[in-house]
């Protein structure tokens, strides 16, 4: 695909959008994906890595590489990432714990409208896809309902394995990768092993996420070109069943001792915001979800416009 220098300032931004989702543990990263568009040209790139690349590189060059991976595509789509995660982590998590309901608010009304998009893309309703939506929605909703472990495991092969499960649930639209860190007990080890420089854990830690990244994009694809109905029916389900995580009014159940010493939530259950204790700034966190489905309306108009 030919892409302007417009193109590709749009798609730096999208790459973002989607490094800010993917900080947050409860937002997927493959939902901003989706909704902006992109999901299936990442997943083809993605999966275009394979040993004949090496082959293809001694015959004809770097050249006609770069262009089977779709190089351009992915490299601004990183940087994007990058650049948000370095930027923006540190902005999104003082918002989520000074200003928890409202962001929380936004997130909820973005998500639940990607919801009506991906829906507009089944072209043929069947009693399988509602079937798969349910499931779908009952196995996220549960994962979010599961009470995270504490980090009692920091070996190399633990975290290999935790970089393998968790990248393949950061491109799923509706599971978080970084809320599955968190229920596997390895988000601690990973921040720590980042803070404290521990390039040995963070390459091991990579490398599942890569060798992850590339076997499971390869099954999404094929899934995608054999059953797309279906497909993004379990995907809708999935997205379902995780507003249950975004939901913006919880109770918390128990509480942990975080690195600072600063007693924080552990467990929490969503409740009914007239039952919240305390502000449950209604008003304001109504207009903020409002603003946040209206976005991803707008977005899918322009698309529409474009297309």
């Amino acid at each position: 695909m030919k892409r302007s220098l417009k193109d590709y300032i749009i798609l730096s931004l999208k790459g973002m959008a989607m490094g800010a989702a993917d900080v947050v543990p409860g937002v997927s990263g493959g939902t901003i994906a989706f909704i902006s568009g992109i999901y299936e040209e990442l997943l083809n790139s993605i999966s275009s890595f394979n040993l004949s690349l090496f082959s293809v590189l001694r015959k004809e060059g770097f050249s006609k590489v770069w262009k089977l991976v779709n190089g351009s595509f992915l490299i601004t789509l990183l940087l994007g990432i990058s650049i948000s995660i370095l930027s923006f982590a540190k902005l999104i998590e003082t918002l989520l714990e000074n200003h928890p309901i409202l962001i929380w608010s936004f997130f909820f009304g973005l998500v639940l409208a990607s919801i009506i998009y991906i829906g507009k893309q089944i072209t043929n309703w069947t009693k399988g896809s509602v079937l798969l939506l349910i499931l779908g929605a009952i196995l996220a909703f549960y994962i979010t309902t599961l009470n995270p472990l504490m980090p009692v495991n920091s070996s190399p092969w633990f975290l290999f394995f935790a970089g393998m499960i968790a990248i393949c649930a950061m491109i799923l639209p509706g599971i978080s990768g970084s809320f599955i860190l968190v229920l596997l007990g390895a988000y601690k080890p990973v921040l720590n092993a980042i803070n404290t420089k521990d390039f040995f854990n963070i390459i091991v830690f990579m490398v599942g996420a890569v060798l992850g990244l590339l076997t499971f994009s390869r099954v999404l694809k094929w899934l995608f070109s054999k059953y797309k109905n279906y497909t993004l029916a379990i995907l809708i389900g999935f997205i379902t069943g995780s507003l249950n995580k975004i939901w913006p009014w919880k109770e918390t159940i128990s509480w942990r001792t975080n690195s600072k010493g600063i007693e924080v939530p552990f467990n929490t259950s969503s409740i009914s915001p007239f039952s919240y204790e305390g502000d449950s700034q209604l008003i304001m966190a109504s207009l903020l979800a409002i603003t946040g489905f209206c976005l991803i309306l707008l977005l899918e108009k322009i698309a529409v416009t474009k297309e």
